[in-house]
């Protein structure tokens, strides 16, 4: 078991829309809710942080622009394209958050971070 939570980001509808509407590709085929959401990313943050939904809460709150802007970039990497202000209620609009605070490491190996 490692001492982290996962966070996940369920996308909701206002983010779909926004997907669709500034795709620079007008003859690609629209995505849809269940599209975005077939394959999230997982981030990882303290299981101190994950103690309570209160705590998730304030993490989220301290957190929510990195959290936004790494989920606009994965899908379109010029901030032009971005909507703005990037505000925690633009966030609440866009995401609601998952927190699994039960991290099972099934490996074995060593923890390997591929960006250091």
């Amino acid at each position: 078991m490692l001492n982290r939570a996962a966070l996940l980001l369920r996308y909701k509808a206002p983010a779909v829309r926004w997907i669709n509407d500034v795709d620079p590709n007008p003859s690609a085929r629209p995505v849809t809710l269940e599209d975005v959401n077939s394959e999230r990313t997982v981030y990882l943050i303290s299981d101190e942080d994950a103690d309570s939904s209160d705590a998730v809460r304030s993490w989220v709150e301290v957190n929510f622009r990195a959290l936004f802007e790494s989920e606009l970039e994965a899908w379109y990497t010029d901030p032009e394209l971005w909507p703005g202000p990037l505000s925690l209620e633009l966030f609440d609009e866009w995401f609601a958050v998952e927190c699994h605070s039960l991290v099972v490491d099934t490996v074995g190996d060593a923890i390997v971070d591929d960006e250091a």
